[in-house]
């Protein structure tokens, strides 16, 4: 099933100058980049991202990290994207995720963890119009598709 997800790539990834590897990641894996932007992130969309940590203690420092530098979030799509893409990243205390995967590999925090993916279709279709506005968003023909996925699979994506 075709599906587009959410990436922040965190403060901490560009100030270990991760940014590249964390994408290639991703365009590795298959899936298509069909939004791209980096900037700082305000007050109003932090509040707004991270509401169900909003009254938690460790909120301002939450704030503080996420302001730090800029982000960049992308929207990836391809098949059954969200799983995929919480594979690749893993689970989000870095120190407990596998080796191979982006956490894994860098990071030992569960804040200072490298990324943002979507959790959910749900979470991911909110998350995506928080960031992006509909014409930042592209759709093209990705022509390495015909590698990545078999005929019937390409069919589900819209002949992608």
């Amino acid at each position: 099933m075709k599906e587009r997800t959410l990436i922040i790539i965190k403060p901490d990834a560009l100030q270990r100058n991760l940014l590249g590897e964390v994408v290639t990641r991703f365009e590795r894996k298959g899936l298509k980049i069909v939004g791209l932007k980096m900037f700082s992130i305000d007050d109003t969309l932090i509040a707004e991202h991270y509401e169900h940590h909003k009254d938690k203690p460790f909120f301002e420092d939450l704030k503080k990290f996420m302001q730090s530098s800029p982000v960049v979030v992308m929207v990836l799509e391809g098949h059954s994207a969200i799983n995929a893409v919480r594979l690749i990243v893993g689970p989000t205390t870095g120190r407990e995720a596998d080796a191979g995967s982006i956490r894994g590999d860098f990071s030992m925090s569960k804040g200072h963890n490298i990324v943002h993916a979507s959790d959910s279709k749900e979470t991911a279709e909110q998350e995506i119009y928080r960031f992006f506005n509909e014409d930042e968003l592209f759709n093209y023909q990705k022509l390495d598709f015909s590698a990545v996925y078999d005929e019937s699979e390409r069919q589900e994506l819209g002949g992608a």
